[in-house]
């Protein structure tokens, strides 16, 4: 199937529509007819197909004997289809994520472990899409790609008190990577600090997110394969690690004032 149909089909075309649309994108304007003999749509069937179109606003029809269709711009048409999916994902994920919070103060015992870099860095963003007030962090390493995706993820949630303290460097395929300019580079709040190697992400001092892995020998690279985060929802825990890490900070702004 042409990847333009099957993209419209996604978008709520029928097939046969679908294969209309993407004709007269290409004929601009034309009769039924010549609709018909160039898309391979039966006649008995494109009179419908075309009026269906013309509701849907992918196209116009001009009065005429016999009546002419004339094709609306793709940018058009496709970025007003994209808005309204968009806007439509927006509201499943809000409706659903209420349901999913609610279910998850149900679950008995609020710990989780998770295995794999890829379901560890989604786990964070999805921490911090639900974070109400602040996000604090202690940052040993980074995984490839997670520096760049919690800077995307912070820059969409500016509402956020963000703080960090952080390792200078980290390596990610042995290239020395500046943790602290990473993250300075993009106005988000870090703080040079001792941090031993791991990760932790702590949510308006509700759930956390601690992250270990084992390191090479040599320059102490991280080994993707034996990442394992702890995903806890207790809250008594998460605020505890939330005081412990409001402390540090105070430590080292006062240090850096006397200075």
């Amino acid at each position: 199937m042409d990847e333009n149909i099957s993209t419209l089909k996604g978008i709520g075309l029928t097939m046969y529509e679908a294969q209309a649309y993407v004709t007269l994108t290409s004929l601009i304007q034309a009769t039924a007819d010549e609709v018909s003999k160039s898309s391979g749509i039966p006649r008995s069937k494109i009179y419908d197909v075309l009026k269906k179109l013309s509701e849907k606003d992918f196209i116009e029809i001009e009065d005429g004997r016999p009546l002419t269709y004339v094709v609306k711009s793709p940018v058009e048409v496709l970025s007003r289809e994209k808005e309204k999916i968009d806007s439509q994902i927006e509201d499943v994920i809000v409706r659903l994520t209420n349901i999913y919070e609610n279910g998850m103060s149900q679950v008995q015992a609020p710990i989780w472990r998770i295995y794999g870099v890829e379901k560890i860095i989604n786990q964070e963003l999805e921490i911090i899409q639900r974070a109400k007030n602040t996000i604090n962090m202690r940052i040993g390493f980074l995984f490839e790609g997670e520096g760049e995706a919690l800077i995307k993820a912070f820059k969409k949630r500016r509402n956020l008190k963000v703080n960090i303290l952080a390792s200078p460097t980290c390596y990610i395929n042995n290239e020395e990577i500046n943790i602290i300019k990473m993250f300075k580079d993009q106005n988000i709040n870090i703080q040079k600090a001792d941090i031993p190697f791991v990760k932790v992400l702590i949510s308006d001092s509700k759930e956390m997110m601690h992250t270990y892995t084992k390191f090479s020998q040599d320059k102490r690279e991280v080994i993707p394969e034996t990442a394992i985060g702890i995903w806890n929802k207790y809250e008594d825990v998460a605020r505890n690690y939330d005081e412990r890490f409001v402390n540090q900070l105070e430590k080292i702004k006062k240090r850096k004032n006397k200075k």
